[in-house]
């Protein structure tokens, strides 16, 4: 069987849209209902919500534009991002997901991370 077994190939390694991977560290300043989320996982994650946001507030006109303006990082789509945020908490997976705390829900809030 080996990597390309029916088992691998079907039912592990799927894409999930709307996810992201990254490494949990500690935030100390945070409440522990909250977590923080670095700026570009977060656009990627919220895109959708901040393009409807973008042309309901008529900063854009269409959805290219309101692509054009995320890609540019412009203020506004920070602060749009913001306001979708607010509404709408993010879960977190610790693997192994072993029993149902493995997974939990948490307030995000936009961290800006430095390399």
């Amino acid at each position: 069987m080996g990597k390309e077994g029916r088992f691998r190939e079907t039912l592990l390694g799927k894409r999930v849209d709307y996810s992201g991977r990254s490494v949990i560290v500690v935030g100390p300043s945070l409440s522990l209902h909250r977590c923080g989320l670095p700026r570009e996982i977060a656009i990627e994650l919220f895109q959708t919500f901040v393009i409807r946001g973008l042309i309901r507030k008529q900063f854009a006109s269409n959805i290219g534009i309101a692509k054009s303006q995320i890609r540019q990082k412009e203020p506004i789509v920070w602060e749009i991002l913001q306001e979708v945020m607010r509404g709408h908490p993010i879960l977190l997976n610790r693997a192994p997901t072993l029993h149902r705390l493995g997974i939990q829900a948490f307030q995000p809030i936009l961290v800006h991370v430095t390399e």
